[in-house]
């Protein structure tokens, strides 16, 4: 793994309504929660919800979704939305969640592994992945960067999938 490759911090902007209900922007910083999950990955929460439907409340004062201490799930009925960022010659470990993910390469090239099988993928390409087992390569020359919407899910009864958690921050 290349140690000088930098993953520019995530911008993020957060609506809400204002007293009046006029739509305005309620938050607009940097992502605050990110952490290593392995071999130099860096995965950032950019949001996340504690079931579904989702409450929005009303009002400037909102919880910041993104501030959770998330483990790789999403709470029970809830998702996360969230980024990682690969480093060339990096990969994560094989894992499966009780979620349906949805995810989009931003950029770069990743390759996704699955028990039998890889599939190559380049920037703009969508991936559904239904709670099957997995782990991302990076196996390029260049970071890669993928967006993943991460939706709780029935179990499917298959081995042991990394469950939901979360801490107060």
């Amino acid at each position: 793994m290349n140690d000088s490759i930098k993953f520019p911090p995530m911008r993020r902007v957060v609506t809400v309504h204002d007293h009046n209900n006029i739509a305005k922007v309620g938050l607009d910083d940097n992502a605050p929660s990110k952490k290593i999950v392995g071999q130099g990955i860096v995965a950032t929460q950019l949001w996340s919800t504690n079931g579904s439907p989702v409450d929005i409340p009303v009002g400037e004062n909102i919880e910041d979704g993104g501030a959770r201490i998330m483990g790789t799930a999403p709470l029970p009925l809830g998702c996360r939305f969230t980024a990682l960022d690969i480093p060339p010659g990096s990969s994560s470990s094989m894992h499966r969640t009780e979620t349906i993910d949805f995810a989009v390469v931003v950029e770069g090239a990743i390759e996704m592994d699955l028990d039998n099988s890889t599939v190559k993928l380049q920037q703009g390409d969508f991936i559904v992945q239904r709670g099957t087992n997995h782990a991302w390569c990076n196996r390029s020359d260049k970071k890669a960067r993928l967006a993943v919407v991460l939706v709780d899910a029935k179990p499917l009864g298959i081995g042991n999938p990394v469950l939901g958690q979360t801490k107060a921050q």
